[in-house]
């Protein structure tokens, strides 16, 4: 379990599978505003809401010059089958090593029905074009967040 980044520091760096098994780095979008969100798995309620939220959403996302990438343990195969049911329109990345989770203090201890145990905190990172980390929501409630997002770059001068 790491830190979690916080708002002014350089984001940490990555590279990890999209659901196409392409590596996709965070250095792959110089310029860009990269909202970098962290679910806990692919096709249960909360996380599907999230990403259709973020899919409804992600024109006016590319409009402000922004990129949304999704990470969770889940496989390219998994994501795949997420993306296709649901028609989302954005990228998922698959960390089934936690290594990104880790990196961004996203794997937490969690509790549920009287038990503790790891897993994936849902989070999200808004890093600024220059590779900051502009804003941070460190523990997600999913009605609302794909707008507060946009909200937030929004007010941060994306472009």
């Amino acid at each position: 379990m790491s830190d979690i980044p916080q708002t002014g520091q350089l984001a940490p760096n990555f590279s990890i599978p999209d659901q196409d098994n392409h590596t996709v780095s965070l250095s792959d979008f110089p310029g860009q505003w990269v909202i970098l969100y962290f679910y806990p798995k692919d096709d249960t309620p909360g996380c599907t809401t999230e990403a259709k939220d973020f899919t409804e959403l992600s024109a006016e996302f590319s409009q402000l010059g922004g990129k949304i990438l999704g990470v969770s343990p889940d496989s390219t195969k998994a994501h795949c089958k997420f993306i296709h049911k649901h028609n989302l329109a954005i990228t998922l990345l698959s960390d089934p090593e936690h290594q990104v989770i880790e990196a961004y203090g996203a794997w937490r201890l969690k509790k549920f029905m009287g038990k503790e145990y790891m897993g994936v905190a849902r989070s999200t990172f808004l890093i600024s074009p220059d590779g900051i980390i502009a804003h941070t929501w460190p523990n997600v409630k999913t009605k609302g967040h794909g707008q507060a997002v946009l909200t937030k770059l929004r007010e941060l001068g994306g472009s």
